[in-house]
């Protein structure tokens, strides 16, 4: 799932310097800035600085 997550992201990179409307750039940047962020939780996970466990 990692690799999945590091291709959306430099997909949405490519898309947002490719991008001049100023509501597509407003998503595409909410999307990557999501994407980003994801992809540091599940890095961690892995590296195990992190353990997820449900809130209960």
């Amino acid at each position: 799932m990692t690799i999945t997550l590091e291709i959306q992201v430099e997909e949405l990179r490519a898309e947002l310097k490719c991008s001049f409307d100023s509501a597509e750039r407003r998503q595409i940047e909410a999307e990557l800035e999501l994407a980003q962020a994801e992809l540091v939780v599940m890095l961690a996970e892995q590296d195990g600085f992190i353990e997820v466990q449900p809130p209960f």
